[in-house]
């Protein structure tokens, strides 16, 4: 238990307590490397961490369940090698109540040494990266790298600093990067090789504008569907939040306080109005707090990096566990005292702390739920998701107190509290289950590991469904359950519905395309038992993963290109293969008018040490999705996917970009628009 709450304290200090992203980058520990060498064939590489007034970075030595603790990593070369493990200076301890455990940390300057064994007479470099957190005592920033240069001199006893590797002014992408994974064979000698990513970003990467008219121009598209369905969803988890038995029984209790404490009817109708607005102020203030705080980039970031679907994966798993009864995730007992007792003040501030209180005591019932649609907003990628889901969410959750005071009456329509509530909250961890697979299929899937493929994916998903039905249908218990005596009608038709969608879901491991679930299974192309015609493409298209094969292969057939920006983790991405490159019309202009080069922001695969680079915003450029990212956000400013740009086989735009398009016709005219003004620049 006391694992699961250091897990779950981490990662709330890295998701609510970051910074603004968009605000001010803080950069509290500024690195210096220096090299000592003092006996001949060994080195001492020295590396200082100035650390501003306030902050502290932790040490190497941390147990895990704690926070990130600082890592160095050197790249392996034939010049040097490592005698032992780094070494640091006497670092400070102290106990973290949050993490529940003995910590050290660095503040003001933190000293590391690591001893090489020199077996280069000559001249050489070594070079690495140092991973670590920061915090101070309000705040922590997210995990960071800083890459370092040590600089060996093959002649003389030296003590030389020397500063971090300084980031290069030119932002174009190193050329000649090789395919990713296979790709349609290109004949080299008809084209000549200089057509590269670093030609296309140098002279095809300007500004989208003096595009040829006539063609049926597409107006910009508006990004506004996206939190409508966020606010959606969080009005559907705070209706499913009220079933619960930490919310439901409070609500005849809430009003009747309210109309006996009041005196009169009006007053208490005001009362509970007030108290209804201070929820919806408690939760929207949650979701403005992640939203001002992380920003669209650290949302994007959060969609797309392993670490953090990993966390999240662990994290639902705990959070369904929590639903099935084996503990509660409770907040500490003195903040819930504490808001009680200013509850008694009166007034408008009692009032607040009601509501407070209220947010506070059922936190084991709604945590999990917040905790989902703050995720599942993340994902969305969008600046105001968490705002628009925590105010679906507050609404749904104290709109049934302000009707209920109004309507006193009502309340004898209610449903008397019972085992049913349970079941409601039991059934909630089936649902976190099938969504924590899903953050599971997205590392998966970036990392090419191969053990979470469709079919398995699918059956995982059968099999948890399966049991969610008979669960209702009362032949699966929990120990907490109450005997179910008889099946009441709503359960009955629940039962049903969640058969029928087990029983939908079963074709699907063999191969059906189950298009309600688009986006949430790996795409159709990644299965065990069935290859693919192609190379790893929906639909069977020829499709490639590196740039300049598809530019060559564009040029030798005298066709468009469309790039696609996309991710292994983007479920939007998966509906629009699933829903919108199925449809005929769609199907036919992609396979026979454009290339596709499908490129992967969040893929993992590892560049070729000689091909990885630093980007014009300082991050280092290790893997082939921090290729593609780098070269998105450089050259469109912009970090979402899908994200769709129809280019001509010389690297020029032919349309204007767009994002998620679920409509077909708009996403047809789109095509045609591109292929339109391909024709007229023949």
């Amino acid at each position: 238990m006391k694992l699961i709450t250091r897990f779950i304290a981490l990662i709330i200090s890295v998701l609510l307590l970051n910074n603004p992203a968009e605000a001010q980058i803080l950069q509290p520990v500024k690195w210096k490397t220096s090299v000592e060498t003092a006996v001949p064939g060994e080195a001492t590489l020295v590396m200082t961490a100035k650390i501003d007034k306030g902050w502290h970075l932790y040490s190497q030595n941390i147990a895990d369940g704690g926070p990130i603790k600082t890592t160095f990593t050197f790249e392996p070369s034939a010049n040097y090698e490592l005698v032992g493990v780094v070494s640091e200076g006497k670092a400070i301890e102290y106990y973290d109540k949050n993490f529940e455990m003995d910590l050290k940390y660095f503040a003001d300057q933190a000293i590391f040494k690591q001893k090489v064994k020199l077996k280069n007479s000559g001249s050489f470099k070594i070079s690495g990266y140092v991973e670590f957190m920061v915090c101070d005592d309000e705040k922590c920033l997210p995990p960071d790298q800083v890459d370092f240069t040590f600089k060996i001199k093959g002649e003389g006893k030296t003590k030389e600093a020397v500063e971090n590797t300084p980031i290069p002014t030119d932002t174009a992408i190193p050329a000649n990067i090789p395919a990713v994974v296979d790709s349609p064979v290109v004949n080299e000698n008809i084209v000549p090789d200089e057509y590269s990513s670093k030609q296309y970003l140098t002279e095809g990467g300007s500004p989208i504008v003096d595009l040829e008219p006539g063609c049926g121009e597409l107006e910009s598209e508006e990004h506004v569907s996206s939190i409508w369905g966020i606010f959606i969803g969080g009005i559907i988890g705070g209706l499913l939040a009220l079933l619960t038995p930490c919310v439901f029984p409070m609500i005849p209790m809430t009003v009747s306080f309210f109309t006996k404490r009041s005196g009169s009817k009006k007053k208490g109708i005001i009362n509970a109005i007030i108290y209804a607005i201070s929820i919806i102020v408690i939760y929207v203030g949650l979701g403005f707090l992640v939203t001002v705080t992380l920003g669209s980039d650290a949302l994007n970031e959060m969609a797309s990096n392993s670490f953090f679907n990993l966390a999240f994966f662990v994290i639902f798993i705990i959070f369904a566990i929590s639903f099935f009864g084996a503990f509660e995730i409770v907040l500490p007992s003195w903040l819930v005292n504490k808001a009680d007792a200013a509850s008694d003040r009166g007034g408008l501030i009692g009032i607040f702390f009601m509501a407070f209180t209220l947010s506070l005591v059922s936190f084991s019932c709604t945590g999990p739920i917040i905790g989902t649609l703050l995720v599942e907003a993340a994902h969305g990628r969008s600046y105001l998701g968490p705002l628009a889901g925590m105010t679906g969410f507050a609404l749904a959750l104290a709109l049934p107190f302000a009707l209920f005071a109004a309507f006193p009456s009502w309340l004898a329509t209610l449903p008397k509290s019972g085992g049913w509530l349970n079941s409601v909250k039991v059934s909630l961890g089936f649902l976190e289950l099938a969504l924590a697979l899903k953050f599971l299929s997205n590392v998966d899937l970036a990392y090419h590991w191969g053990f979470l493929k469709r079919e398995i994916f699918i059956a995982l998903w059968v099999v948890i469904f399966g049991l969610w039905g008979l669960y209702l249908l009362g032949k699966l218990k929990f120990s907490h359950d109450s005997d179910v005596h008889y099946i009441s009608v709503p359960r009955l038709m629940f039962a049903m519905i969640v058969l029928s969608f087990t029983f939908y879901l079963l074709p699907g491991i063999w191969g059906a395309p189950l298009k309600l679930i688009s986006g949430f299974p790996p795409p159709e192309f990644y299965k065990e038992w069935v290859e693919p015609k192609s190379s790893n493409c929906p639909h069977d298209l020829l499709c490639f993963k590196d740039y300049e094969e598809g530019m060559r292969y564009a040029k030798q057939q005298g066709k468009p290109v469309m790039l696609d920006y996309t991710g292994w983790s983007c479920v939007n991405c998966r509906k629009m293969e699933d829903n919108v490159w199925s449809d005929p019309k769609v199907l036919k202009r992609l396979a026979e008018n454009y290339v596709i080069i499908s490129l992967y922001v969040d893929d993992k695969t590892p560049l070729p040490a000689n091909e990885q680079y630093v980007s014009s915003s300082g991050k280092k450029i290790r893997t082939t999705g921090n290729k593609w990212s780098d070269m998105q956000r450089t050259f469109y400013e912009t970090n979402s996917q899908p994200y769709y740009v129809l280019l001509d086989n010389n690297g020029k735009i032919l349309a204007q970009p767009r994002g998620y398009t679920p409509d077909i016709d708009t996403y047809v005219k789109f095509l045609d628009e591109g292929l339109c003004r391909y024709e007229k620049r023949k």
